[in-house]
């Protein structure tokens, strides 16, 4: 397996992880983003997802700071959705490590599972979530 850092900006970094089973997409977040900034850096990461074809995606928001409720509304509807559409079939998650960010990151998630066509998991480790999203572990 080998990791790429894809795209880096001071409050993300997009890595690839290719070579195994699956190509897979990771976003870390290294901290506060303005919408904007947040927007733009998520449409450049589904642009390098297709580009990629990645099929899984590590979201590690564990030091994501604190994100704006028309943003996650805005990401429900133009990142998550998008995600099946591209043939993403794992999506793993990193809790945020701010409590009000778990909750209502979380909130958004619990509200978009439903309809999503890929299997969604929560991680308290990154080689966990790395390894499921690559389809290394079940």
């Amino acid at each position: 397996m080998t990791t790429t850092i894809v795209a880096s900006y001071p409050f993300l970094d997009v890595l690839l992880h290719s070579g195994g089973p699956r190509n897979v997409l990771e976003t870390e977040w290294l901290g506060f983003a303005g919408s904007a900034d947040f927007r733009a850096a998520l449409v450049e990461a589904l642009r390098l997802a297709r580009l990629h074809h990645v099929t899984g995606w590590v979201a590690d928001d564990r030091r994501l700071g604190a994100v704006r409720p028309k943003d996650l509304e805005w990401t429900h509807t133009e990142v998550l959705a998008p995600l099946g559409a591209l043939g993403v079939l794992r999506f793993a998650h990193l809790e945020s490590e701010e409590a009000m960010n778990r909750l209502t990151i979380d909130g958004m998630y619990q509200r978009s599972l439903p309809g999503l066509p890929y299997e969604f998991r929560h991680f308290l480790s990154l080689a966990e979530a790395r390894a499921w999203a690559c389809g290394l572990i079940d």
